[in-house]
């Protein structure tokens, strides 16, 4: 697709916005009640449904449960399967350290472990920056023979690990179980390769080390491990669609993810009222913005169905913001669902709404996951398709063939 696109993208002065409400689809708590967003008081997405179309997208395929990476890497229009970036990259590269070919990188999280070893906590409580950040550096202590180890703060529980040394492979499990209840588990090579199970070696002394440093802290007392990855190889978004593209968000790894695949890094806002600042004073310098809201997914993954209604309604309250700068495109979709019924990422298909003068506006009433799965005039596609239709409404395609 990326090529067909690249033939016939042409230059234009026309802006999209792509709103990407992290984690936002969600489930009905009881059989036949309403989802975190149906639930929602939402006047400005339901008054932009009844000038748009909708649609149900998939990040990956039907009943794929995808990642934060997999699910950004799609809605850019990149195929996720095929460009697989695990996150230590994306949470490196968004905390700006400069990744070598002889590094793997890690991401991290503070977990709390009970006197048997085993998790009782994976994410320490969501310990703040603040607390976490002193814990970081004292993790700088650690040495092994024979490798360089950089460790970074990223935000709350989460920090990176990078592992430098040459031959180091990138092809190592997750050391988080997914579950309470049990001990991290050991970091094992996914493939037949030497490097990576050097890397493994490392990781675990590093596992360890970290543990007796922190044997004393009452919530990060313990660490898991999760997206081991080299840096990858992925075209410019600026080369492929011919658009000047500005990333705006709160959170490194979504930031490091933008940057891998050319967008600009643009201001730093700690709200998302603050990221709209930061979009109204770039508006001139860029033809494509991503602004990503992380909380409906955070809140999805903690299971309060409440705060997600709340955060889904912080959105809500910014659409009026981003109407009055007068985007030719405004997309309004998630990465994946994270239902709070689950406490986790799911399959489930993405709402994804799109305004455009040129768009054939459908019936759907309000934004919403029954409306786009129903009703929606885009009907069901996989992610990959977002950024042509997109590049189309925007006058930014030039017909194929004669």
């Amino acid at each position: 697709m990326q090529d067909l696109i690249q033939g016939l993208k042409k230059e234009n002065t026309t802006k999209i916005v792509m709103l990407v409400s992290d984690g936002l689809g969600g489930l009905p708590m009881k059989p036949g009640g309403k989802t975190e967003l149906e639930q929602a008081e939402t006047p400005n997405l339901d008054a932009l449904a009844k000038r748009g179309a909708q649609g149900a997208m998939y990040p990956i395929a039907r009943g794929i449960t995808p990642g934060s990476g997999p699910g950004h890497l799609g809605l850019f229009g990149y195929d996720p399967v095929k460009y697989l970036i695990g996150r230590g990259a994306l949470e490196a590269t968004g905390v700006k350290f400069p990744l070598g070919p002889n590094d793997v990188a890690i991401r991290c999280n503070f977990c709390t472990l009970d006197a048997e070893g085993k998790i009782s906590d994976r994410r320490a409580g969501r310990i703040p920056t603040e607390e976490s950040t002193p814990l970081v550096l004292k993790l700088r202590e650690i040495s092994i023979p024979g490798v360089e180890i950089f460790v970074e703060p990223v935000k709350e529980h989460r920090f990176v690990v990078v592992l430098r040394a040459e031959g180091l492979g990138g092809k190592v499990a997750d050391t988080d179980p997914q579950r309470e209840g049990v001990p991290p588990l050991d970091p094992k090579p996914t493939e037949d390769c030497e490097g990576c199970r050097r890397t493994c070696q490392f990781a675990k002394k590093f596992f360890e080390e970290a543990c007796k440093l922190l044997a004393d802290e009452k919530k990060a007392n313990g660490l898991t491990m999760r997206g081991f990855a080299k840096l990858p190889h992925i075209p410019r978004f600026e080369d492929v669609y011919g658009t000047r593209a500005a990333a705006i968000a709160v959170y490194p790894m979504y930031k490091g993810l933008a940057q891998l695949v050319g967008m600009d890094i643009v201001g730093e806002p700690a709200t998302l009222s603050e990221e709209i600042d930061v979009l109204e004073q770039c508006w001139d310098d860029y033809d494509f913005f991503f602004v990503h809201f992380k909380y409906t997914d955070s809140r999805g993954e903690d299971g309060d169905f409440d705060e997600k209604v709340k955060m889904v309604q912080e959105l809500d309250s910014i659409i009026p913001r981003i109407e009055k700068l007068g985007p030719d495109v405004l997309i309004v979709t998630c990465d994946h669902s994270t239902p709070a019924k689950l406490s986790s990422h799911s399959w489930h298909s993405c709402p994804t709404l799109i305004v455009a003068d040129d768009v054939r506006v459908d019936m759907t009433e309000a934004y919403s996951e029954t409306e786009s799965e129903c009703r929606g005039g885009l009907g069901h596609f996989p992610a990959v398709e977002l950024m042509p239709q997109a590049l189309a409404f925007a006058g930014r395609l030039e017909k194929f063939g004669a």
